[in-house]
């Protein structure tokens, strides 16, 4: 899984697989959910990501982390 911040359009996208997304859905206004070719999430695509959470922090809890990069 992987987080990336957009601070240009102030977008949070969430990679949950490498797999490329297929379709998508806009579940609420800016939030959207992207889906492989199978209907399997791969992504969620949060707009206007730093009105909606804090995103000065980033807390792990209970992950059977194996790897951890910081960029």
């Amino acid at each position: 899984m992987k987080l990336n911040y957009d601070a240009a359009t102030d977008s949070l996208y969430i990679h949950l697989s490498e797999r490329v997304a297929a379709d998508s859905d806009e579940v609420s206004e800016g939030v959207v959910l992207d889906y492989d070719g199978a209907g399997v999430l791969v992504g969620i695509d949060i707009q206007h990501a730093s009105r909606r959470t804090d995103l000065a922090t980033l807390s792990v809890n209970k992950l059977p982390l194996g790897h951890l990069d910081a960029a």
